[in-house]
């Protein structure tokens, strides 16, 4: 009898088949936390838009890690911008590719397509807690992005620094395979990054959610590299081209010191 895998033989590719929940994230001390699959398996909207527009400044292509249903690579690709979406569950990957995205179904642990070379790394809805282990995980994206490279982390609107034993639960109270999940703010996230060679280069807050952009540090002797501009506005609809509005009023945006 095989193992069931997390993400994998779970409650979570289930509800990315139907694109429904209710979905939760139930912690070993009992507690749980509501996964917003509805939103996810949705066309990108609200705080997504800040992402995309980062995205944009890039000069080469955007990986999107654990990309789940594959909205954020699914609007990139309508923007012009080429994106990889990279995750575990085989129905996530076919989601993504069919909405007009491309994803690969491995871990981001797995050797992956063009290493050192991305413009761009995303870690979007609670993806940092990938591993259980935010140090080997951070120090990972390090790898994957090129050497001016962005990589755009959402953390907990929280200032929390926790790491914990979870498991995907549905409706009914069915509960996937255990698994090892993290859960960082902003400063955690930033003081983690630090010692894996990442500084922050700006912090946002947008439509509840919150963010963090991340570049590798320069190396001793040379100047520090340039910071992505503030871009925390909306994107126009896929077909509509690359025009940018002012940022909304629900955004606020700044610089790292």
């Amino acid at each position: 009898m095989s193992l069931a895998t997390a993400w994998v033989d779970d409650p979570f590719a289930e509800a990315v088949r139907t694109g429904r929940g209710p979905l939760w994230l139930r912690l070993g001390d009992g507690g749980r936390i509501s996964l917003d699959i509805e939103r996810w398996c949705a066309p990108a909207g609200g705080a997504d838009h800040g992402l995309l527009l980062r995205c944009l400044h890039t000069s080469a292509p955007v990986l999107d890690l654990g990309c789940g249903p594959g909205r954020l690579v699914a609007a990139l690709s309508a923007l012009g911008v080429p994106a990889l979406g990279v995750d575990v569950t085989g129905a996530a990957v076919d989601r993504t590719v069919g909405i007009g995205g491309a994803a690969l179904c491995r871990s981001v642990f797995d050797r992956l397509p063009a290493e050192g070379r991305w413009g761009a790394a995303l870690l979007a809805d609670g993806n940092l807690g990938i591993g259980g282990d935010p140090d080997t995980l951070l120090r990972r994206c390090a790898e994957l992005i090129a050497p001016v490279g962005l990589l755009l982390v959402e953390v907990e609107a929280e200032e929390i620094d926790e790491r914990c034993t979870a498991r995907v639960e549905g409706p009914g109270g069915r509960l996937g395979p255990a698994f090892a999940w993290a859960r960082l703010g902003a400063a955690a996230t930033a003081r983690r990054a630090r010692a894996v060679g990442l500084v922050e280069t700006e912090c946002w807050t947008s439509h509840g959610r919150r963010f963090l952009a991340l570049r590798k540090a320069a190396p001793p002797g040379e100047p520090p590299r340039p910071a992505q501009p503030g871009t925390g506005g909306t994107v126009a609809r896929a077909g509509a081209g690359r025009r940018r509005s002012s940022p909304p009023a629900s955004t606020q945006t700044r610089a790292a010191p």
